[in-house]
């Protein structure tokens, strides 16, 4: 489990295919190296992702993890590359503080930036989710993008918007995001589980 607060930004180093449908990424961090161990959960871009490797060239950690068949379909890790920067969450421990909110690590699909209104030192992000996972959202919910927990300010059909205050625009990737990129998209659990009851009832 994570919070959705981003603790560093990773690099990928390396993209290896192992299949057609798993590919090994190597990927740089500042988390040290002690700290990480194999089998350890790491949210990368909102994605959770298994450590199977860990090491340390020069003076940086590196940590590779596997991207199997439904990651890569899912979510935006079958673009990722060398160079891509990455959201970086370690897994939620006993005592932790809570600071965002409850998120899981498993994306539901991947939602397009469709405008972006730079304020003074804060940006305003529109995007548009998938029709199937629309109705997860509402205005002051919760979401995770690129594993960064958000509120929703406002939405619109299958569009919702989110304001970046500076401080997420300078410890997050959110600064380089353009119109028509698309980011990872986990919808509120809460919600998830309220459409569930309706359903049922």
């Amino acid at each position: 489990m994570f919070t959705g607060i981003v603790t560093d930004i990773g690099e990928v180093v390396a993209v290896h295919a192992r299949a057609d449908d798993l590919r090994r990424l190597k990927i740089a961090c500042h988390y040290d190296r002690a700290g990480i161990a194999d089998g350890a959960s790491i949210a990368c871009n909102g994605v959770c992702l298994t450590v199977v490797a860990v090491g340390v060239e020069g003076n940086v950690t590196w940590f590779s993890a596997d991207a199997a068949a439904e990651t890569l379909a899912v979510t935006t890790a079958g673009t990722w590359c060398h160079g891509t920067r990455l959201n970086l969450e370690r897994s939620l421990r006993i005592g932790d503080e809570l600071g965002g909110h409850i998120v899981a690590g498993h994306v539901d699909g991947i939602a397009e930036l469709v405008a972006r209104d730079d304020l003074d030192h804060m940006a305003r992000l529109r995007f548009r989710a998938p029709p199937q996972l629309s109705r997860f959202i509402a205005a002051k919910g919760s979401v995770a993008l690129d594993g960064v927990s958000l509120t929703v300010n406002e939405v619109d059909g299958d569009e919702f918007s989110v304001l970046i205050i500076p401080h997420t625009l300078d410890v997050t990737t959110f600064g380089a995001l353009r119109a028509g990129d698309g980011v990872n998209l986990e919808v509120d659990q809460m919600a998830r589980y309220a459409a569930r009851l309706v359903e049922k009832a």
